[in-house]
């Protein structure tokens, strides 16, 4: 038994090694992204605390201001919100869906690199009204998780620049 156990292991580790997998590690940026500038309406936002972070964390230092910038992010829109999913028969919110949208673009030197694009995620949560301060909680760290992910596909979609 500990011999076919054995080598079903070794079988598994050698198909994992021949498949190429590999963590995907943190995403470069390009030349032109080194020194960006964030211009958004809202620098108190999740979503823009998150993008800073992203950046510094591939290795760009942002700027404070759009003229000493080798690019400039361009957020147009940074709205969260929820939706009632379902109520109950005592007509009670059972579930709600919490969104976060950004609409953003990206310019250098006079030139669009990225054109005017909307990204918007979506998370379900169940709600209980015999623990709103619970829900209430909840509810912010599912907005915070969804900007983190945003942070994330607007990151990598810069590293594709």
């Amino acid at each position: 038994m500990r011999v076919s156990q054995a080598a079903a292991l070794l079988l598994a580790a050698g198909l994992l090694a021949a498949c190429g997998f590999q963590l995907r590690g943190k995403a470069g940026l390009s030349a032109k992204m080194h020194s960006p500038y964030l211009d958004a309406p809202d620098r108190y936002s999740p979503f823009y605390a998150e993008l800073a972070a992203a950046l510094k964390a591939a290795g760009a230092e942002p700027v404070a201001t759009a003229e000493a910038a080798s690019a400039v992010v361009h957020v147009y829109r940074d709205e969260t919100g929820r939706d009632v999913l379902t109520i109950s028969g005592r007509n009670t919110p059972q579930e709600y869906e919490v969104y976060y949208t950004v609409e953003y673009s990206v310019a250098a030197a006079g030139e669009e690199l990225l054109p005017r694009q909307r990204l918007t995620v979506r998370r379900e949560y169940a709600y209980d009204e015999t623990a709103v301060l619970a829900k209430q909680h909840e509810e912010r760290e599912i907005r915070e998780a969804l900007a983190r992910d945003l942070a994330a596909l607007v990151s990598r979609r810069l590293a594709a620049l």
